[in-house]
């Protein structure tokens, strides 16, 4: 077989893995879309991790509630109810502006996962960098509420060496550790990838997988704003990783117009979960076989 044979096969083959490529191309008399989300009905209390059932409790109870428990709010909203680090994207645009995202990255500070929301693009991968003065553990997922989840990758986030391990309370500057890259390609259909830490299951990181760049991660207040989009109709989907249902509408993108388009995320509501704040604990220091403090220096939640 001839080497022009072999790399248009190869090619052909890229294309039909990825289904289409996008094209970069000057954007002409493009519009704009902007507008708010915000979570309708109560806030989901949030997920709460007894510190004593993990390691490292004691650094990782530098962000606790004063009574030995890690929570995990996964909606961060203001005082109108509107949500930050929503997703928005346009679905459906081929050609436009430049597309320089490759590989987000995702820091491990303070035993949490930052951030919380991003995207990714299937077939290019994720960096994630330890700036704790202790050990993590990644293990990643692409999952579907249909057909539930498939590992990617799973690999140790080793110990930050540039920090002295000695008083885990003590306050530090967070120097980067070694980075660590790792590519995945997602199955077909699925575009929801999740990281969690297998020694501190209160660390994640969600993101949805993206094939434009005509995305925007809501702000404080819930506000969001895509600029440059090609004229043309489209669907424009607001993502949160609590949020199961799809939300979306079809959108026209008129040429140096601006459309606001406001969305309303269903809230889960009070969620069924053991992972609830007990009183008394099950577990407490003293099922370590010592006695110890876990003190919210950093932040008492």
């Amino acid at each position: 077989m001839s080497r022009t044979i072999t790399t248009t096969l190869g090619l052909l083959l890229i294309c039909v893995s990825s289904g289409w490529a996008y094209e970069i191309r000057e954007v002409e008399n493009g519009g704009s879309v902007q507008g708010t989300v915000t979570l309708s009905g109560r806030l989901p209390d949030p997920k709460a991790y007894n510190l004593v059932t993990f390691p490292d409790p004691e650094y990782c109870g530098r962000i606790s509630n004063g009574r030995g428990w890690r929570l995990l709010r996964d909606f961060i909203v203001d005082e109108e109810n509107r949500v930050q680090n929503v997703v928005v994207l346009v679905e459906g645009v081929k050609v436009g502006k430049p597309f320089s995202l490759s590989v987000p990255r995702v820091e491990a500070r303070d035993c949490r996962f930052l951030p919380f929301t991003t995207v990714v693009r299937s077939g290019h991968g994720v960096e994630v960098v330890n700036m704790d003065p202790v050990m993590h553990d990644i293990q990643a997922y692409e999952t579907s509420t249909a057909t539930g989840t498939r590992v990617l990758f799973n690999s140790p986030l080793p110990f930050n060496q540039r920090h002295k391990r000695g008083d885990l309370h003590a306050m530090h500057d967070h120097k980067p550790g070694e980075s660590f890259v790792r590519q995945f390609q997602l199955s077909k259909k699925r575009r929801t990838f999740v990281m969690q830490c297998g020694f501190h299951a209160y660390m994640e990181s969600w993101a949805i997988a993206v094939d434009n760049p005509y995305y925007v991660l809501s702000d404080e207040h819930g506000r969001f704003s895509i600029n440059d989009i090609p004229p043309g109709t489209y669907d424009l989907r607001a993502w949160h990783p609590s949020i199961k249902r799809v939300v979306k509408r079809e959108v026209t993108i008129q040429p140096k117009r601006a459309l606001t388009v406001d969305f309303q995320l269903p809230s889960p509501g009070r969620r069924k979960t053991v992972l609830t704040v007990r009183t008394p604990p099950r577990f407490t220091p003293a099922a370590l076989g010592r006695e110890f403090t876990i003190d919210p220096i950093l932040e008492r939640q």
